[in-house]
This record gives C-alpha cells, structure tokens and sequence, in this order.
C-alpha cells in the first residue's frame, strides 16, 4: 500500500469561507485544476451530504477532459468534509480523501488527506504537486476572489 498524501496549508481566510469554496460548484470550478486547467461551472454537481454525490469535467490544455466523481462520507460543517474521488467514474473504487479545516485567529489551517491507495508510486509526486497547484490558486482566490 501506497503512503497517504498528507497536505497542510493555511489560508487567509475564515473557515467558513475555506468550507465554501470546497462545497459550492461555483466556488470549487474556479481553484480545482488550477490555472493549468479549466473546469466549466455548469459540470459541477455537488450534494453535500453523506451518502451524497459529486462530479465535475475538468478540461485540460492539450483537449483532454477528465470526468470526475466519488461521494460524501463525512460532512461536519464547517471543520470536516470526507469524500471519495476517481477520475474513471465507471470503478467502483475511489480513492478517500478527508479535509479538516481549523480556525486560526481567522486564519483557516486546512489538512487534506488522499489516502494513495490506487496511485502507483510514481503517481504519489504528481499527485501531491496537483494538488498543491489547486491549493495556489485557492490562496489566491480566498484572498483576493477577483483574481480567480
């Protein structure tokens, strides 16, 4: 088994704002994916509730569209959200993430988890520097939403 991807980042941002940009389509289209790719906001469906589903297209620069999916497992509003997520829809196998989201003196530390499961090895990196892209323009967005 694979290590789990273990990211912390804090956000200038009060956590209800870091809740919502994770759980509302319109919010999540403009940091998932970063710069280097776009995701339409009329693809994301998002309902927030265990047992729930989620999905989102995310078009990539060379033409490429990944369909993204997974559900709910844990929605604690506004400190933890658990989901699952795989960009092949039709597997029943996702891969489990788990964001923890901590008021810091209105600062917001978040800590997302994937659990690495389905990556090979050399996905881990790939997938660690992915969402780290993400998680810039989330900075940028939570800090200035006009410079998403």
């Amino acid at each position: 088994m694979t290590d789990a991807i273990l990211i912390t980042r804090t956000f200038d941002a009060p956590r209800e704002l870091v809740w919502a940009a994770w759980t509302t389509p319109e919010q999540f289209a403009v940091w998932f994916g970063s710069d280097a790719a776009d995701v339409p906001v009329d693809s994301v469906s998002m309902d927030v509730r265990v047992g729930g589903a989620w999905a989102a297209e995310m078009h990539l620069p060379d033409g490429a569209v990944i369909h993204w999916a997974g559900e709910y497992t844990e929605v604690d509003a506004p400190s933890r959200l658990a989901l699952t997520m795989t960009d092949d829809p039709s597997r029943p196998a996702r891969e489990p993430i788990t964001v923890v989201l901590v008021d810091r003196d209105g600062r917001t530390e978040m800590t997302m988890t994937q659990s690495g499961a389905s990556l090979q090895p050399e996905q881990i990196d790939r997938t660690r520097a992915g969402w780290n892209g993400f998680f810039d323009v989330l900075a940028r967005v939570l800090t200035n939403p006009s410079r998403g």
